[in-house]
C-alpha cells in the first residue's frame, strides 16, 4: 500500500470516528426502520410461493421426508434421461440422505461436465416466488448456476411473506452474514434476440423447488 493511499484511508477512518460507537445507533436504525407498502400475499404463503415460482418456469413438488427427496431426484434424472450423476453441496443434511450406489454423487465445486445440482435454500419469498440461497462451503454458489438442471430443497417452514421479511430474519438470526445472498426466480432466461424469449442464457434452464414439509432446518 502506498503512502498516499495509508493517508487517505487514515482521513476516512478519522471523519468516521469511533466504530463502537456508532455501533448502537445503526443497530437501532436497522430494528426500527419503517416499512414502506408491501403488497397483498394471502394467507397460504405456501400457496402464493407456489403460484408465483411456476409461473416464472420453475417447477414444484411437495414432499415429506428424505427418502422423498432421493425418490424425487431419481425421478427427475430419469424422466429427462440425465445421467445418474449428481452434483451435491457439501450440507451434511444432503449427504446423509439415503442415496443408491447407483448414482455418482459429487460433492463440492461445480464443473462444466455437471448437468444436474441440489442444494438447500434458506429461504423462500411468496411475494415473488424467488428462492434465497446463502453462498458458503456448505452452499457454493456454483451448484446453482452452471448445472443445466437446477434442483432446490426448501422447507415450507422457511417460506417468509415479503422481500422485507427476509432481511429482517438475517438480521435476527445468530449467523455470520454470507459472502453473497442469492435470489433465484426461476429459470435463467433472456428477450435480448429478437424479444424472443430464451431459457438457460446465463445459468440452469430448469428449475426444480422441491418443497419439504416438516423437517427441523438444522437436520
Amino acid at each position: 500500500m502506498t503512502d498516499a493511499r495509508r493517508a487517505i484511508i487514515a482521513r476516512l477512518r478519522a471523519s468516521l470516528g469511533d466504530a463502537d460507537i456508532r455501533r448502537p445507533a445503526v443497530e437501532q436504525r436497522l430494528n426500527t426502520a419503517p416499512r414502506g407498502p408491501t403488497p397483498a400475499v394471502g394467507e397460504d404463503l405456501v400457496a402464493a410461493f407456489t403460484a408465483r415460482a411456476e409461473a416464472a418456469a420453475a417447477s414444484m413438488v411437495r414432499i415429506r421426508d428424505g427418502a422423498g427427496v432421493v425418490a424425487e431426484v431419481l425421478d427427475y434424472l430419469a424422466q429427462r434421461e440425465l445421467p445418474q450423476r449428481l452434483l451435491l453441496a457439501d450440507d451434511p443434511w444432503l449427504r446423509e440422505l439415503p442415496w443408491p450406489t447407483s448414482l455418482r454423487l459429487d460433492i463440492g465445486a461445480a464443473a462444466p461436465d455437471h448437468l444436474a445440482g441440489l442444494t438447500r435454500a434458506y429461504a423462500g419469498i411468496a411475494e415473488t416466488g424467488s428462492l434465497a440461497l446463502l453462498s458458503g462451503l456448505a452452499n457454493p454458489t456454483g451448484v446453482n448456476f452452471l448445472p443445466d438442471h437446477y434442483l432446490c430443497l426448501l422447507r415450507t417452514e422457511d417460506i417468509v411473506r415479503h422481500l422485507e421479511d427476509l432481511w429482517a430474519r438475517l438480521r435476527t438470526e445468530s449467523i455470520a452474514m454470507p459472502r453473497a445472498l442469492n435470489l433465484i426466480t426461476g429459470p435463467s432466461r433472456t428477450g435480448d434476440v429478437e424479444q424472443t424469449i430464451q431459457l438457460g442464457a446465463h445459468g440452469p434452464r430448469s428449475v426444480r423447488i422441491i418443497l419439504l414439509d416438516g423437517c427441523d432446518r438444522s437436520a
